[in-house]
């Protein structure tokens, strides 16, 4: 078994229910999820919106390659109605899931890239991730 862990962002629609939903799919789709973060409330990253997002981190066990991992993901934020991106630009989206870390692998591909290379520079997502690591040290203890 493998360890991911996923950051979740949501700023349209009920974003609680859309990070519970996005969670239950995982779960189902992707693998157990040991340990979740809180949600926590931000402003948009690197673009303007009026609506603020919120986010979460969650710790899923997997079988998935990493690559298999990106397909389901990204399935699932088709399902819950994120539209294909058509620029590099951010916008709004019901649902966002990005792969943090995959084990202790690093992945450099054009389209996948593990440790994710901006996580250090959001707290959007360092804030939960630290959150869900000290549960899993908790556990371990």
């Amino acid at each position: 078994m493998h360890k991911v862990y996923l950051g979740l962002g949501s700023n349209l629609g009920d974003r609680e229910q859309n990070l519970r939903e996005a969670i239950r799919l995982i779960s189902e789709r992707v693998g157990q999820v040991r340990h979740q973060s809180s949600f926590l409330q931000t402003a948009p990253w690197g673009f303007e919106s009026e609506h603020e997002f919120l986010n979460a981190v969650i710790l899923c066990q997997t079988e998935k390659t990493p690559r298999q991992v990106l397909t389901v993901t990204q399935q699932i934020e088709r399902d819950m109605g994120r539209k294909e991106k058509t620029t590099l630009t951010y916008q709004d989206r019901p649902i966002d899931i990005d792969i943090l870390r995959y084990d202790d692998l690093t992945v450099n591909e054009p389209d996948l890239q593990i440790p994710h290379p901006l996580m250090h520079q959001r707290d959007f997502v360092m804030i939960p991730l630290r959150e869900v690591l000290e549960k899993e040290n908790n556990e371990l203890k």
